[in-house]
């Protein structure tokens, strides 16, 4: 499988308002032949301690911004991202596991998402307090406003490399605070291309600054740190709750994933929910945490979904991530790969019966359908984190929230019906933390709160529902004569 020739894309990091080297480099490297495409520097511990010295400084500088330079900042970023749309899509591309077609959407999302912030930050309000509610209180007036809360590390995924760094760096500068973000490893070049936009938009220095490196080497300093008043985190639940533990007494959010249920009625157009759940199992080789990853369909209808859901799967192109053509690249290195292979071997071996697919090549793994999956199976209860979808029958409504409903996550669900009573019966006992109608579990904007029950997080995502986590609420009264 070929790989389009692109300019190397060696960088540097953004530490204490300088764009920074070191003599110890990380080689970033294709996923889809391992061909390297550039290096960024390697962080250490003696550089996360300067990034939050710095961050003191940027926090304040951040917090007395008027909100209208905020706006202006974030409009020129918007504006910058939507003007280079197809050279972020080739960085995001080739660092990561996107074919170009999905990288465009993301950038446009992006653009997106820090348009969204900008006018978020505008409506950071707060309100009066009748105080003369209590006794006592008669002759006392007041209101709250929102502060920023301060220093945030972000530590962001590799399977939306630029949208989910966004939506951290875009809400906590709407917010008036100082951001450190740590990009992961295998896709930092996005996240450095978009500090570079924030630069150019004339972000005060410190306000964002950009660590490269391995997070067992920086993670622990940044996250335990008195002077971070946050940490958000998207990633794997291991992971966050690694984090969690770490982090002490402040702020920490968590989008830690899923593998979300579709429900398919007998009532459903088959039309609209075969495209829609192949899309969103196979959408970025299913490493996505709204990846359509069970599937449950009325056996009045089992047959035919099946048939249909296989003929439209196996027109996929899998292939280069850079041909127009193409449908699905590869998955984020060989380990991710040979992991998602043994899960579906332990599956097939306890009496699950493959549909489709169930085949790896290098860092690639097929469209995979599976039916008849054993409940004690990983494939069942944990994420996959690949192109990989188990599908099964039900007859009774109930039994399949039911089904939906055993795991210990709760990100999101979909339901595919012509009934209102259904949709709004599934929306009330679905334990999600959203419930979608007549699309696959595999959609979202970016201004909705999106985030999960149970082990699929903390908090919630969204421009807006990000800025109230990045700020609080700060009371204050008068007493009159």
């Amino acid at each position: 499988m070929s790989t389009r020739v692109m300019k190397n894309l060696n960088k540097k990091m953004l530490l204490n308002g300088k764009w920074t080297s070191k003599e110890e480099e990380m080689e970033i490297r294709n996923p889809q032949d391992n061909s390297i495409i550039g290096t960024v520097p390697l962080a250490d511990e003696r550089d996360a301690e300067i990034a939050l010295e710095a961050a003191v400084e940027g926090a304040e500088t951040a917090r007395l911004m008027p909100v209208h330079q905020r706006i202006s900042i974030l409009q020129k970023a918007s504006e910058e991202i939507e003007s280079r749309v197809e050279e972020f899509a080739k960085v995001i591309a080739m660092e990561g596991i996107k074919t170009i077609r999905e990288s465009r959407k993301e950038v446009e999302r992006c653009a997106a998402t820090l348009r969204i912030s900008s006018e978020e930050a505008r409506q950071i309000k707060g309100e009066t307090i009748p105080f003369d509610q209590q006794p006592g209180s008669e002759n006392k007036v007041g209101y709250y406003t929102r502060e920023p809360i301060g220093i945030i590390v972000a530590i962001t995924p590799f399977n939306d490399p630029l949208n989910l760094v966004a939506h951290k760096v875009g809400p906590a500068i709407a917010g008036g605070n100082a951001i450190i973000l740590k990009p992961h490893n295998e896709t930092p070049f996005s996240a450095l291309m978009l500090a570079e936009v924030f630069v150019n938009a004339g972000l005060p220095e410190n306000v964002l600054q950009v660590l490269t490196g391995r997070g067992r080497v920086i993670g622990k300093k940044l996250i335990t740190d008195e002077r971070v008043r946050m940490v958000s985190f998207t990633g794997g639940r291991e992971t966050g709750e690694s984090i969690i533990k770490m982090a002490g007494l402040k702020k920490v959010s968590m989008e830690l994933g899923s593998n979300a249920p579709t429900i398919v009625m007998n009532d459903a157009d088959i039309d609209l929910a075969v495209p829609s759940t192949v899309s969103g199992a196979f959408w970025a080789a299913g490493q996505n945490c709204l990846h359509v990853q069970r599937l449950f369909v009325h056996e009045e209808i089992y047959g035919t979904f099946v048939d249909r859901f296989i003929t439209m799967a196996k027109e996929y192109k899998v292939g280069d991530k850079m041909g127009e053509d193409t449908d699905m690249g590869p998955l984020i290195n060989e380990k991710a790969a040979k992991k998602v292979e043994a899960i579906v071997n332990e599956a097939l071996a306890e009496g699950a019966n493959l549909l489709m697919g169930g085949t790896r090549d290098g860092n690639f793994y097929a469209p995979t359908l599976i039916e008849n999956v054993p409940y004690h199976s990983e494939l069942n209860s944990e994420e996959v984190y690949g192109p990989v979808t188990i599908i099964e029958s039900f007859a009774h409504f109930n039994d399949a929230v039911k089904r939906a409903n055993d795991v210990d996550y709760g990100l999101q669900a979909a339901i595919f019906t012509s009934s209102l009573d259904t949709a709004f019966k599934g929306m009330s006992e679905l334990r999600v933390g959203g419930v979608m109608i007549n699309d696959s579990t595999d959609y979202r904007i970016d201004a909705m709160p999106f985030g999960g029950t149970k082990g699929s997080g903390l908090g919630r995502e969204g421009v807006h529902f990000t800025i109230m986590d990045m700020t609080e609420p700060k009371v204050s009264c008068f007493t009159l004569k």
